[in-house]
């Protein structure tokens, strides 16, 4: 059985769809065939995850989404499981780019999320070309996933 925690800073007002994205998480989880798997979520404004991208990733400047790979497998009650990682989205990025490529909020959150866990898969891009294998794959269980909605 997956899990997926899901926190948001004190600067975000409560998020009452909450629930939605972590069953989102769950499935795409679960399309990538993870079993016990362990994930958080931490939806954030443009400030923390700007700190956070300057201090891990040297870019002083706001992002989408970032993916913390722990990779780490641990032994609970008798059961492996593996710490998979962190995923930090922002929120306003998530708006403002949806609106940038005129897509619904809800479509970019989905892809957000799928991003950051193909991340945590092992997986990675050199580009933002759609060319990249793993932004294929991520198209791809996005279109399977068109059902499914966070925000809606």
């Amino acid at each position: 059985m997956n899990r997926v925690e899901i926190s948001s800073t004190e600067s975000l007002e409560p998020l009452p769809w909450m629930h939605k994205l972590e069953s989102f998480a769950l499935l795409i989880l679960e399309k990538l065939e993870k079993n016990n798997w362990d994930i958080s979520i931490l939806l954030c404004d443009d400030e923390t995850i700007c700190q956070l991208n300057a201090e891990y990733r040297n870019k002083n400047e706001p992002t989408d989404v970032l993916s913390f790979e722990l990779g780490e497998t641990v032994e609970e009650d008798g059961e492996k499981r593996f710490l998979a990682g962190d995923i930090v989205i922002s929120l306003q990025t998530l708006y403002e780019n949806a609106h940038y490529f005129s897509v619904e909020p809800d479509e970019e959150f989905r892809r957000l999320v799928i991003h950051g866990i193909l991340h945590l898969s092992g997986m990675d891009h050199q580009t933002n070309d759609a060319s990249e294998p793993m932004l294929q794959f991520q198209e791809l269980l996005l279109e399977q996933t068109k059902e499914e909605h966070i925000l809606l």
